[in-house]
């Protein structure tokens, strides 16, 4: 008899062991048939660093950082070479380089070089470093190139400065100037289009109005929704006369919440989105038909608001929250509107990485920036999602890769060479931009059933995207311990080729095939099943 109980407690154990192995396996539903936004692109920008490492720096470093950045080859091993961009964000400066000190800017890494000269002729000879960049994403076969200013040039400024006076809220340009900055950003497209073969497909006139620019900390101006009104009627009147084939993106706003009514609202309760009324509210303001501002209908306007993720990611509940505010604003005011996430590093404080300070190369911040973009997917339906700045010689959580000079920061030094440092986010980002090619549609996944969307933010993230030959699922492990999952919702799987790539504490999108659509996530990792017909 005591046999008998021992045999049935072995065999009790063994059937609970099982059953919690099975209970562990992640159900993972995707349904095809239920389509969502079109994925426009993912981007990054030239801004401030492109323009001495594209000049000065020896040929072979830069090839490596445009290969990280631009590249959709494969390896011998089949692990990507780069990342595949698929937006290359073209900075035009207004002109404080050739102030130099008498800008008022110290930094010279916050300066930017302006193609107009003073006496109203182009020197197109300025930002070669930018432009060797940009010559190199051509080449790469990058889909799209936006230009974006953040100032109009000195010479049409109220204060013949490339930044704000103190106090103003309206944009720093001289009376009767609108049209002519209008003029300059059609001069600078028209060139690129025709005389270097390069195609300006977007055009950004203005970025983050909303702050005051007066620092002098670098390059800016604010300007009010009416400023950006104008200069859009005569920008676009510009592009048209000319017949000129780029489309004006417009927003860009500081934080996300300046497209909706929430930043009036919470403007005594959040000290940095005081005095912005004016320049809030942004998607009604240019893109509800029934506002007398409605821009919608003008010649070579995109119906595409943009806006920056900045002081929107922590706690996770505000993350969830504004996104899920965004979507049903733009939702209620005119859901032909798309939603471009273009721009964002961090700043905030926050618990799981601290802040912006100090460099990290580590999965803390890719993982972070992850589920940012994760969320902006998912709840906010973003059809594009662009970085700030690509390159970084900063102690600072602000790059994609980094201009190391002996882990000394010297800025001096890094304006001809150093060392390029890959990091965690650029693959992570990859997760995204090497396999989610523009033109995909996500779909529905159903998972975690019973989490919230706080809940899966900290635990398991997972979105899908299809195209006629391809269906691609992008996961994010946030938790230390691995995870199984096993997906369904797909027909004739026999017809397709899987694989998979992780970014994790040791792989950077490193490449596996799979058998069976049941893979095991690591701790800590961004993971990316393509599924290929």
């Amino acid at each position: 008899m005591r046999l008998f109980y021992l045999l049935f407690a072995v065999i009790m154990v063994h059937t609970s062991l099982v059953s919690a192995k099975k209970n562990d396996v992640i159900s993972v539903s995707l349904n095809t048939d239920a389509e969502l936004q079109t994925i426009h692109s993912w981007g990054a920008s030239d801004a401030w660093r492109c323009q001495f490492v594209g000049k000065n720096w020896p040929i072979e470093k830069k090839e490596q950082i445009a290969e990280w950045l631009f590249s959709k080859e494969l390896d011998t091993k089949g692990n990507p070479k780069g990342i595949g961009l698929s937006t290359w964000r073209f900075y035009l400066g207004a002109g404080s380089t050739e102030q130099a000190d008498s800008s008022g800017i110290k930094n010279e890494w916050r300066r930017g070089e302006c193609f107009l000269s003073p006496d109203g002729t182009f020197d197109w000879n300025k930002q070669q470093g930018q432009q060797w960049f940009l010559e190199k994403a051509k080449g790469y076969g990058v889909e799209n190139f936006l230009a974006f200013m953040i100032s109009p040039p000195v010479q049409y400024t109220s204060n013949g400065k490339a930044f704000s006076d103190k106090g103003t809220t309206q944009l720093n340009i001289k009376s009767g100037e609108i049209s002519s900055f209008a003029k300059y950003m059609s001069d600078v497209v028209e060139y690129f289009n025709n005389e270097k073969n390069i195609n300006i497909n977007y055009i950004s006139p203005m970025n983050e109005p909303q702050w005051g620019w007066d620092s002098g900390s670098q390059e800016g101006s604010p300007a009010s929704n009416e400023d950006l009104y104008l200069l859009t009627k005569y920008l676009s009147k510009e592009l048209n006369d000319r017949e000129i084939d780029c489309e004006i993106v417009l927003g860009e706003s500081g934080m996300l919440e300046h497209l909706s009514d929430y930043a009036i609202e919470s403007s005594d309760e959040v000290k940095r989105l005081r005095n912005v009324k004016e320049r809030a509210d942004q998607v009604n303001f240019f893109f509800n038909p029934e506002c007398a501002t409605y821009i919608g209908d003008l010649p070579h306007v995109k119906n595409t608001i943009s806006g920056h993720s900045y002081f929107s990611t922590w706690p996770v509940q505000t993350l969830v929250d504004t996104r899920n505010r965004l979507n049903k604003t733009i939702q209620n005011i005119n859901p032909d509107v798309s939603f471009w996430q273009s721009e964002y590093c961090v700043l905030e404080k926050n618990d799981d990485i601290g802040q912006g300070r100090k460099r990290d190369l580590g999965m803390g911040t890719a993982l972070f920036v992850a589920r940012i973009m994760h969320s902006d997917l998912v709840l906010a339906n973003a059809t594009s999602w662009q970085w700030w700045t690509a390159l970084s010689q900063c102690d600072f959580k602000d790059g994609l890769i980094y201009l190391d000079t002996d882990g000394n920061f010297d800025s001096e030094k890094a304006k001809y060479d150093g060392t390029p440092l890959d990091s965690k986010l650029l693959w992570a980002f990859g997760n995204y931009s090497r396999f989610v090619q523009p033109g995909m549609k996500r779909i529905d996944v159903d998972y975690l059933s019973d989490s919230s969307d706080v809940e899966k933010s900290q635990d398991l993230m997972i979105s899908a995207y299809q195209s006629n030959n391809q269906i691609v699922l992008v996961a994010i492990n946030y938790t230390n311990a691995s995870k199984s999952i096993s997906i369904d919702g797909i027909d004739n799987i026999k017809d397709y080729t899987i694989s998979a790539y992780e970014t994790s504490e040791d792989k950077n999108l490193e490449h596996t095939k799979l058998k069976k659509l049941k893979p095991k996530l690591s701790g800590k990792s961004v993971t990316t099943i393509v599924m290929s017909k």
